[in-house]
């Protein structure tokens, strides 16, 4: 992965990594990514979905939307994608800290043609939920028309990941003060029917084995 002075971890480059297997398990296991970019001389920061294949990451929206109508200039832009697994408690409060794994990538987005605008929702569909697109009704042609869909070539991101307990000051481990970890984990519950769902219907495939794969203990 390219390295640069604006994609190098300075602030604790110990836990900076920016080999393609760590920015990509990063990046499969979120569901929401940050985008960054300046909209008429202002920065802004726009939350959206995504997909991943390869080295390529795929983001949408309306034709009309501020996100899509800068990004498809080419303007330069950053993306970043974080994931907090535990709050360290140390026993100083200034020792406070968070277990986490994030990603910033910099770059820039191209619009993907009309001829591979279907494929590319698919992968971002399938990053939320494997196996739901087979299931459901297609995007038909005026539905694809108002979307547009933007990727972004992974070239040059950095990876920071923190693991461990707390780091505290020598002289502050003698203090009868609690200190350690509280793990955080997503939960997935039990899905929520539609009111409007015909009788009879079954829970897919997708939603059981996505309900599966994020309760593994």
């Amino acid at each position: 992965m390219n390295k640069s002075s604006r994609s190098k971890i300075r602030r604790a480059p110990k836990r900076g990594h920016y080999d393609e297997k760590s920015i990509y398990q990063i990046l499969d296991s979120g569901q929401i990514c940050h985008v960054g970019f300046i909209h008429h001389g202002k920065p802004v920061v726009i939350p959206t979905i995504y997909g991943r294949l390869n080295n390529k990451l795929y983001i949408h929206g309306a034709t009309v939307s501020r996100l899509i109508v800068e990004l498809e200039k080419g303007i330069d832009i950053s993306l970043s994608v974080a994931h907090v697994d535990g709050l360290v408690l140390a026993r100083s409060a200034f020792h406070h800290s968070m277990n986490y794994r994030s990603v910033v990538i910099f770059g820039k987005a191209a619009i993907v043609n009309d001829d591979e605008k279907n494929d590319a929702l698919k992968i971002i569909s399938d990053h939320l939920i494997p196996g739901r697109w087979e299931e459901v009704r297609a995007p038909n042609a005026k539905e694809l028309k108002a979307t547009k869909v933007l990727e972004i070539t992974i070239e040059e991101a950095s990876a920071k990941i923190r693991i461990g307990e707390p780091i505290d000051d020598d002289q502050d481990y003698i203090l009868d003060i609690w200190a350690g970890e509280i793990p955080l984990k997503k939960m997935v519950f039990p899905p929520i029917p539609d009111t409007k769902l015909k009788d009879g219907l079954e829970i897919p495939k997708s939603v059981t084995e996505f309900i599966e794969l994020n309760n593994v203990r």
